[in-house]
């Protein structure tokens, strides 16, 4: 199948453009539930070579992937669709306390729909997976994960025994207290009064915390699925681990890495004296002044396989 050109694109609604590097549209997609997802489609404006899916951390808006996306597009040649998850951004259709979901439909339909739309758009390209925070947990439940290679940002098992001194107290909390305290008043996790990005559904909320409080964090949820595909997937795997990183220290990222068994994996630890900055952290990443080194060199890694 020939590679789709912009003139064959279809339902799209213009969106923010720089169209000195790429061209960027808001899209709607349908998941296998018939629930409405939000969606950023960004293509270089040259016939692109590969396509990617990217899947935001925790509570985090499509928006905020834009100009990595965009660099991917007009450095690299890579089309990519990112998703607002159900519940957050674009994707909340009704008030946050009435909205039904479990953190695995975010995989399980949310990334999915995405997965689809990039196959529809992108077939017969080389097709990869960029996963920050949650979104490369959440890899293994999109299913059949049909992607070559896939790049983690601050992925990590979130099992609060992964950290260490006041880090482990406050997961501890998060996962014992913090959560199931805003459930039972709120209905939701409030996201944005946490200072961790926007609300999130409580049907969410409670399934991660279910997840923080197992050593085999998402494993049972795994399990249910005979191992969904954290086992069966075969592709290549690259993981960052943000040294100063609060949320991900290595030993979480390397935890989650060990989930997809049959990748052949790698965890890159990056440190930011390495890159002449004194902090990276866990949002970091995906901030322009690393365009021309962290974006630079997951963009290298991507197009290798195309």
């Amino acid at each position: 199948m020939p590679a789709p050109t912009l003139d064959s694109i279809s339902n799209v609604r213009p969106g923010a453009r720089d169209e000195s590097t790429a061209r960027s549209y808001a899209i709607t997609l349908s998941a296998p539930d018939g629930a409405p997802i939000a969606a950023d489609l960004v293509m270089p404006l040259e016939e692109p070579r590969g396509a990617l899916l990217v899947a935001p951390a925790m509570g985090v808006k499509r928006r905020y992937y834009a100009g990595f996306a965009k660099h991917l597009a007009s450095h690299h040649g890579l089309a990519s669709i990112t998703i607002d998850y159900r519940g957050i951004g674009g994707s909340r259709a009704t008030p946050l306390h009435a909205t039904r979901a479990a953190l695995t439909d975010w995989g399980e339909l949310d990334l999915a729909a995405g997965t689809d739309e990039v196959a529809r758009r992108f077939g017969g390209l080389p097709t990869h997976y960029v996963g920050h925070s949650v979104g490369g947990q959440l890899m293994g439940f999109v299913p059949d994960a049909p992607f070559e290679r896939a790049l983690f940002v601050g992925s990590q098992s979130g099992y609060w025994g992964h950290w260490d001194g006041m880090h482990r107290a406050g997961m501890a909390m998060l996962w014992h207290a913090v959560i199931p305290a805003s459930l039972a008043t709120l209905g939701y996790l409030p996201g944005k009064a946490l200072g961790g990005g926007e609300d999130v559904p409580g049907g969410v909320a409670r399934q991660w915390a279910t997840w923080g409080r197992d050593p085999e964090y998402l494993g049972v949820s795994a399990r249910e699925r005979d191992g969904a595909w954290f086992s069966l997937w075969r592709g290549r795997l690259r993981a960052y681990a943000i040294s100063d990183d609060g949320y991900a220290p290595e030993r979480a990222v390397r935890a989650l890495v060990g989930m997809y068994r049959n990748a052949e994996s790698e965890v890159r630890v990056i440190r930011p004296r390495e890159l002449g900055v004194r902090e990276i952290g866990h949002f970091g990443f995906f901030r322009s002044r690393f365009a021309a080194s962290l974006w630079e060199d997951a963009g290298r890694y991507l197009a290798d396989g195309v």
